[in-house]
């Protein structure tokens, strides 16, 4: 005995049939063809894009704007009485800055190289 009313058999042979799914589906295309037009009208209605003569330009040195280059010179390391650790804060000049770049000797570290990693080298100063 079938006790589904009729409005309940067709719905159920309607989505058997899959005539539910492929409305459903034209739905989905119909959001997003939607949602796609919605965009285009959005994205025209903003400002163009500058052109390149409206855009900022390189100062005739090169640099980029703010950018500087110094090198730091070594400062002397305050000694501790050993119990007493120092505090960042007590570390006062960071070194002096120079223009000029340092030698190529004094670039180079004495004694055994410890390497990096992804540099290469085996890192027993080979």
């Amino acid at each position: 005995m079938n006790t589904l009313s009729a409005a309940e058999n067709l719905t159920a042979g309607v989505w058997q049939s899959g005539l539910a799914q492929v409305v459903g589906g034209l739905v989905v295309v119909g959001v997003l063809i939607g949602a796609v037009w919605l965009g285009f009208r959005l994205s025209d209605r903003e400002s163009d894009t500058p052109k390149p003569e409206d855009q900022p330009h390189r100062p005739d040195t090169g640099a980029l704007p703010g950018e500087t280059s110094e090198y730091r010179r070594p400062a002397e390391m305050p000694q501790n009485d050993g119990e007493h650790r120092l505090m960042p804060y007590q570390l006062k000049n960071a070194g002096e800055t120079s223009p000029d770049p340092p030698t190529e000797e004094k670039r180079k570290w004495g004694g055994i190289s410890s390497g990096g990693f992804g540099s290469g080298g085996t890192g027993h100063g080979d």
